[in-house]
């Protein structure tokens, strides 16, 4: 049955908060004097929303609920611009009637709280920017495809149905940018591992190898992470340089696979096996839109010889979009995406039968469909990926509609189709998903 009670509750919260949304005490005032609120005294300036959402399959899972998403939550974001250093914390605090287990987790953002934020930025010397954290962290030029941005991404919201900034999970890490005039140097460093929040089939039925059928609630991933301090950590670089308006960048990263990528067999948990990557990228004008070009090479370190059916192999991936507007109010993207397999030989040598054989390259393409309407109050939006070596399709439809300011509606869907259930969309096909939401911002 679903809890609608709760929600409402949270939600008149919410907004009765965000109506006088700095949460301060008046201090005496003298005659004709304004009242200052005590966090405008410290300083501090406090944003946030509440937001409503619900949703419901359009397929029947017997492995999941009908439910796909349930929640309410309120986002309260903090910031103070001091003389020396800029201090930000932003946090969800959230009611959410899908998962099994509601422990409080913040590195899987489980719980009551997802803390997105909680960091401070300063400037040592001139030439250097330096932020210490927690913090949501991206670079590359794909659009919502990631080949260079090794960052981790939360890919449960992503096909549930959240906002899509919900797809950039939070790393905690030292964040150094710095500005010689030769170039532009930005590096990450992550002391301990930071994962994808990956379908582990809690809220999403995935295919799984080992059962040779899709599951879900009744098989939730278990997972043996990297988890030392300093040990299991990453770094990840971007050498960046604007010439004649066309921006080049290169990449380097070491750490491991974000979501798990191969199988202990001892612990009978998934893995993430060490990885290297190195890539670069182009993107600027070309005639009236623009062009992005980008490339890397996937280094499996734990299967060189790519002869471990337990560990993926290398590979390289290309990226190439192009974007422009087509009418007034109009726009359309457009991105080719390939993933090449090296040593596919040893790959399918090594395959135990039975199993069944990715292929060599695969090939997505995908689309965005954008249109504004209503003096721009309107967002009408179509984002498809398309995979012709696997067959299968992914359908992300979305309204937006300002009512004020303030306050806007949303409604959308996730639609998932495929020749066979366990190719990458294929498997998600009894997720496909209608949602609604609302949100008022302050």
């Amino acid at each position: 049955m679903i809890k609608i009670k709760p929600l409402l509750m949270l939600l008149v919260i919410c907004i009765l908060i965000s109506r006088d949304a700095k949460f301060c005490v008046s201090t005496p005032v003298h005659a004709g004097e304004q009242p200052k609120l005590f966090l405008d005294r410290l300083g501090i300036d406090v944003h946030g929303f509440a937001d409503l959402r619900a949703g419901t399959r359009i397929t029947e899972d017997d492995h999941e609920r009908d439910t796909s998403l349930l929640e309410s939550r309120l986002q309260l974001d903090l910031s103070r611009i001091g003389d020396f250093a800029t201090f930000q914390v932003r946090a969800d605090f959230i009611y959410d009637d899908i998962p099994k287990e509601t422990d409080l987790d913040l590195e899987d953002g489980t719980g009551f709280i997802d803390l997105r934020e909680a960091n401070i930025l300063f400037s040592p010397i001139d030439l250097m920017d330096v932020k210490i954290g927690r913090q949501i962290l991206t670079w590359g030029t794909g659009d919502l495809l990631f080949i260079n941005d090794l960052f981790p991404k939360d890919w449960q919201s992503f096909f549930c149905g959240r906002d899509v900034e919900y797809l950039k999970a939070p790393s905690d890490a030292l964040f150094v940018s710095m500005f010689p005039d030769f170039a532009n140097i930005d590096l990450a460093f992550i002391p301990r591992f930071d994962p994808d929040r990956f379908i582990s089939g809690e809220r999403i039925s995935y295919y799984n190898s080992a059962l040779g059928r899709r599951a879900g609630r009744d098989a939730v991933v278990k997972d043996h992470k990297p988890d030392d301090w300093f040990k299991d950590s990453e770094i990840s670089l971007r050498i960046s340089k604007d010439i004649s308006g066309y921006e080049l960048a290169f990449y380097g990263y070491n750490g491991f696979w974000k979501s798990p990528a191969g199988m202990d067999m001892i612990r009978q948990k998934v893995i993430f096996p060490d990885l290297a990557v190195f890539g670069a990228s182009i993107r600027g004008r070309l005639k009236n839109g623009l062009f992005n070009l980008e490339t890397a090479y996937y280094n499996s370190k734990d299967d060189t010889s790519g002869d471990n059916p337990l560990i993926p192999n290398s590979e390289i991936r290309l990226l190439a979009g192009y974007e422009q507007e087509l009418a007034k109010n109009f726009s359309g993207a457009f991105q080719y995406y390939l993933e090449y397999m090296k040593d596919y030989g040893s790959y399918r040598a090594a395959l135990p039968g039975g199993n069944h054989s990715k292929d060599k390259d695969r090939h997505v393409l995908t689309m965005r469909l954008t249109k504004l309407a209503l003096n721009q109050n309107l967002t009408l939006s179509l984002f498809c990926y398309y995979s012709p070596s696997d067959k299968d399709a992914y359908f992300r439809p979305n309204i937006k509609y300002k009512l004020s300011d303030s306050l806007m509606i949303t409604a959308g869907g996730n639609f998932f189709t495929g020749s066979d259930d366990y190719t990458f969309f294929g498997q998600f096909e009894k997720n496909s998903n209608l949602y609604t939401g609302m949100r008022f911002s302050f």
